[in-house]
């Protein structure tokens, strides 16, 4: 698990953003019990007693990061939303100069507007955190067998994209 994070680190921002907002709810899920998620999670993973033991740690940094930052029922690591800030910046600076991402970003954003919109006064943080939870809400519904609707599809298919492209922006600066 700690192994998958660094490669989506690595290769996918977006990827990796999505995955680690997962691990926070699955550490949720568990209620911060440590011998559960290693009882019903870790012990499952096909791989040897000592990346277990490496992932058991990994989640227990996490679990102390969550409990520290007070995000027990709702909120992310402040770690992973740095990244959300480092790709919003990259949107803000595409949006001025790149023709490519503006079209992009215009397909998707009617679906912002109506997520801004559904929210009915919640702040839902920056565009590009509207993007990942609409992202991560097409996740959850395909883990948990729910069907989408075409609208629900378009959305996330558009997120997708602007996702995608602020990726390849985003391994661009930071290699």
């Amino acid at each position: 698990m700690k192994q998958l994070a660094e490669k989506k680190r690595e290769q996918n921002i977006g990827e990796y953003i999505v995955y680690m907002y997962q691990m926070e709810d699955l550490i949720r899920s568990y209620q911060f019990n440590m011998e559960e998620i290693r009882q019903y999670v870790i012990s499952h993973y096909p791989v040897s007693e000592e990346e277990k033991e490496e992932i058991t740690e990994w989640f227990s940094a996490l679990v102390e990061q969550m409990q520290k930052e007070n995000i027990k029922e709702a909120g992310h690591l402040s770690t992973t939303q740095e990244e959300v800030s480092k790709l919003a910046n990259i949107h803000w600076g595409l949006l001025k100069k790149d023709q490519g991402y503006f079209k992009i970003y215009n397909e998707a954003k009617p679906h912002i507007i109506e997520a801004i919109m559904a929210a009915e006064g919640q702040d839902l943080g920056n565009e590009i955190q509207i993007c990942l939870n609409g992202v991560y809400g097409l996740l959850l519904c395909r883990l948990t067998g729910k069907k989408l609707s075409p609208e629900q599809e378009k959305s996330a298919q558009a997120f997708g994209s602007v996702l995608s492209y602020l990726n390849l922006a985003y391994m661009e600066k930071e290699n």
